[in-house]
């Protein structure tokens, strides 16, 4: 698994970077981003292996489902205000990324499905080029690919249960510098490092009759044990201190419990889902160097204190004819950051998320489809000592192109 998690992230597939409740993406196929991340309960398909792997079971027992997904994301330039002027006032760099995923469910094997996810379930990036935010974060940027093989067994008609192995694969790369000792020393310091850690993932679905379904999906918290490289200079570039030494640290992706309902009348499926994201693992940013110098200078933990936020998610799906199906949804989406930790390596804030999609049957076995999906941030005003001032403009798109195959 290590192998092959390393070769997934070689061909792109890790550069995800989208700021959306920290640093969780929940968008990773057609219908997750057309609906907003309301796909649980009525999460169907070769992507119900992710979302919902109880949901397999609920599937065509005689075919195999795949499909392959390609997303652009655009992260706009985030434009920040300082209350003391220039040259503290700034904006960040803009963003774009295509990012692909993949799904797979095969046929029954008595009451038995299995499926395979390849997926970017978090990440980061943001750039800054003004001196003042080079201090901390020129870049940082945090890349994670999840390898996701899941089953599910079919205890009776109206009960399944899902689980699956979690194997991920994290790279980030971290950039700061003072050229000019405007914060008193001068230093610039450039650190890129890796690791693949693993967890698990469970779900659970009830028919409670033929149009309504209860579900409940939980994936476990994975530890990213990242372990790499820093290189860089203390004091002057050619006079001062230059360093090549190891470092590392351990940054959490999040355990997430989601609660979903669904119901069908006629054409029309509504569905609402709440997820709740256990970010205050999250508690202090502590980078460990080799070299005791580098230790000293940039080696002391850095207060996170995020907290734990919910996710509030309504999704509209109507099949329109047994060819055409229309998608959209609305969801609500808390920041874990509090004013006091926040930084401009993640101006994080809450946001209202808004997507549309649709999905067109070409014949039996093929149907292709695009969605897309706004992410609106709130402007956000902070006072915590080195940020004073407010965030505006910050935002995402996502345009997802799909096909699905029925074998």
């Amino acid at each position: 698994m290590r192998k092959s998690l390393k070769v997934v992230a070689l061909l792109g597939l890790g550069a995800i970077t989208l700021n959306a409740s920290g640093y969780r993406i929940p968008e990773q196929s057609l219908n997750s981003t057309a609906l907003g991340g309301a796909y649980v309960a009525n999460a169907n398909g070769a992507d119900a292996s992710y979302y919902n792997p109880a949901n397999m079971v609920w599937s065509d027992s005689k075919s195999s489902e795949l499909e392959s997904s390609l997303t652009y994301i655009n992260l706009p330039k985030v434009k920040y205000g300082d209350l003391r002027g220039v040259p503290y006032s700034a904006e960040s760099k803009e963003e774009h990324f295509f990012v692909p995923t993949f799904h797979y469910v095969s046929p029954a094997v008595d009451n038995w499905r299995f499926g395979l996810s390849i997926v970017a379930p978090g990440g980061l990036s943001k750039r800054w080029t003004n001196a003042y935010q080079m201090l901390k974060s020129k870049e940082f940027t945090l890349e994670v690919v999840e390898l996701n093989p899941t089953a599910a067994y079919k205890i009776n008609d109206k009960l399944a249960l899902g689980f699956g192995l979690r194997g991920v694969y994290s790279k980030g790369v971290i950039k700061f510098e003072d050229l000019s000792g405007i914060s008193g020393s001068a230093y610039k310091n450039e650190m890129e490092a890796d690791s693949i850690d693993f967890g698990y993932n469970l779900a659970i679905s009830y028919k409670a009759t033929e149009n309504f379904t209860l579900a409940s999906t939980y994936r476990s918290k994975v530890n990213l044990t990242v372990d790499g490289d820093a290189t860089g200079w203390l004091g002057h570039p050619t006079l001062g201190y230059n360093f090549n030494t190891g470092a590392k640290t351990s940054v959490p992706l999040p355990a997430v419990l989601t609660l979903a309902a669904a119901y069908t009348f006629n054409k029309t499926t509504v569905e609402f889902v709440l997820d709740r994201t256990y970010w205050s693992s999250y508690k202090n940013f502590d980078f460990d160097f080799d070299d005791a110098m580098v230790e000293g200078a940039f080696g002391s933990a850095k207060p996170k204190d995020w907290k734990d936020v919910n996710a509030y998610r309504v999704g509209v799906t109507h099949q329109y004819s047994d060819k055409l199906k229309f998608m959209g949804a609305f969801a609500i989406d808390k920041t874990p950051v509090p004013d006091a930790t926040l930084g401009f390596e993640l101006p994080d804030s809450d946001a209202y998320i808004y997507s549309a999609g649709l999905e067109y049957k070409l014949n039996s076995k093929m149907k292709i489809g695009l969605a897309y999906l706004y992410s609106d941030k709130k402007s956000r005003s902070v006072n915590n000592g080195y940020v004073a001032g407010e965030f505006t403009d910050s935002s995402a798109h996502l345009l997802t192109a799909s096909l699905k195959y029925r074998f």
